[in-house]
């Protein structure tokens, strides 16, 4: 929550300083390319190929030989990020050419691009680093440190807007040089918490010898299909990015503050709950316990139904009064306001699929099966690209969300049906009963936010700010009261959420 809230606070000051210009396009695409192959090697592939092996170690093996997993997979993981952000660096107009092609028609956005994502390139080392210390921290159940690090890169942002903004005739390369140093500060918050856990890992300088440990071998192996099933996704991103570089200036801005606000449910559910259920995953997988392996995906799917939808049903009805409040200031339009919610409205349909994938993914992860997802990728991959040709030609960048998000659904759909068929996971009873008392509530919360939504002039209170943020809150408020009162009156209790993982 606490990085939610900061990254919204960074997004609003991007907001007012650079708004959906040319060079706000120009920075989400430079910052977008070390994300990508973060999402590829670090946080994706590795983690899902890393986080299995080593509980697995932690279970079975002593505790030195555990460390030495770390310091062998630490070493090839180093070594491989000083080439990877050497050579970003050096080829970096090649990488924006391939990722938006259509900023070559503007020199002043090209070359922009370019200087930014050379600032922001070896980010992606000191982050997939971070991914490394958090995947050992949460294998030993020490999730506090890695969920708070991203709140430091948020602070980065906003000490830098404040800071260094005001220094620049450009104000958004301070965005540039804030992501550099926020990776910086997520990485030294992890040493102590690793230290005390006796697993910081003693970085060799003899690669070779630590790529002939055996555990190492296995984690790249898994890492091969796993590179290709989180490729996939972002392949699709890089499309949907160069499609958006053809499209009106704004575009790629648009997208993005949509994205993020999109982020924030995503981040608090999906990713919240699949980082806690890999480990817990892997643990009763390690000790063969099927029942327990099963209950786990059935709570976290219960979990997400329960909080997702209505964050759902949010972003579309009051897509217009969340982008105003959060945005509207500065340099940031009426005009971008509209785009954005409209965008964000098109993201909001598959909200439930982005963050079911979280909660789904791991079910095989887990279990080491890297393939299936894989398969099931490509296709979402190749539905994807369908659906742009199909949305983008009528709805331009608002078909580009609408296809991401139903592609999501699409990913979720085929996961839900393999782990079913697989044996995987058997779901309890009581889920039709679950969604029809719920179905109700949601009817009725969307009812009070349409209402709500149209007693106010959203974007004529742009000088009462505050005025319209408590406006906003209070409507919030209402449709939360009345979902979960709606579900309290038809028998939903929070004890019949709880559980304690074996």
């Amino acid at each position: 929550m606490l990085s939610r809230v900061t990254g919204l606070i960074r997004d609003m000051l991007f907001a007012k300083l650079v708004g959906a210009s040319a060079f706000a396009d120009a920075y989400y695409i430079a910052f977008r390319i070390p994300n990508l192959l973060r999402r590829i090697f670090a946080e994706g592939a590795f983690s899902q190929a890393f986080v299995p092996i080593l509980a697995e170690y932690k279970n079975q093996q002593k505790p030195d030989v555990t460390k030495s997993l770390v310091d062998s997979v630490a070493t090839i993981l180093t070594w491989s990020l000083l080439i990877t952000s050497f050579a970003g660096v050096v080829g970096a107009p090649l990488f924006v050419y391939l990722l938006a092609s259509g900023f070559v028609d503007n020199p002043e956005k090209f070359n922009a691009t370019v200087v930014m994502t050379r600032i922001m390139f070896p980010y992606i080392g000191l982050i997939s680093l971070v991914a490394l210390a958090g995947g050992i921290l949460n294998t030993w159940h020490e999730f506090k440190i890695p969920a708070f690090s991203p709140v430091l890169l948020n602070i980065s942002f906003i000490a830098c807007a404040f800071l260094l903004a005001p220094q620049l005739s450009q104000p958004v390369y301070a965005f540039a040089v804030a992501v550099l140093i926020g990776g910086i500060l997520q990485l030294a918050i992890q040493i102590p918490a690793l230290i005390k856990i006796g697993m910081l890992p003693t970085i060799s300088l003899k690669p070779i010898a630590a790529l002939n440990d055996p555990a190492v071998k296995r984690v790249l192996k898994n890492m091969g299909p796993a590179i290709f099933a989180v490729s996939a996704a972002q392949f699709s991103i890089l499309i949907n990015s160069n499609i958006a570089s053809y499209l009106v200036t704004g575009s790629v801005s648009w997208l993005n503050y949509a994205d993020r606000l999109m982020e924030f449910p995503t981040a608090l559910l999906g990713v919240a709950l699949g980082t806690v259920l890999l480990p817990s995953l892997s643990k009763a997988h390690s000790v063969g316990d099927h029942e327990e392996y099963s209950s786990l995906l059935d709570w976290g799917l219960r979990l997400t139904f329960l909080l997702a939808l209505p964050a759902a049903v949010g972003l579309a009805t009051l897509s217009v009064p969340l982008t105003t409040v959060l945005f509207h200031y500065g340099k940031f339009d009426a005009m971008a306001v509209m785009q954005t919610s409209h965008a964000l409205v098109a993201y909001g349909a598959g909200l439930i699929g982005l963050i079911l994938v979280k909660i789904l993914a791991p079910g095989f992860y887990a279990k080491q099966n890297i393939k299936t997802p894989v398969k099931i990728a490509i296709g979402v991959l190749i539905a994807t690209q369908i659906m742009n040709l199909i949305f983008v030609p009528e709805m331009a960048h608002v078909g580009l969300a609408l296809s991401v998000g139903l592609g999501a659904c699409l990913n979720a759909l085929f996961l839900f049906i393999l782990l079913k068929r697989h044996g995987i996971y058997t779901p309890k009873s009581g889920w039709l009963l679950f969604f029809a008392k719920q179905s109700v509530a949601l009817l009725l919360m969307a009812g009070v936010a349409l209402y709500l939504n149209t007693q106010f002039d959203w974007i004529g209170l742009q000088p009462h700010y505050y005025i319209r943020a408590l406006d906003l809150t209070s409507v919030l408020l209402a449709c939360m009261f009345v979902y979960f009162a709606s579900l309290f009156a038809m028998g939903f209790r929070l004890r019949d959420f709880k559980r304690t993982s074996r």
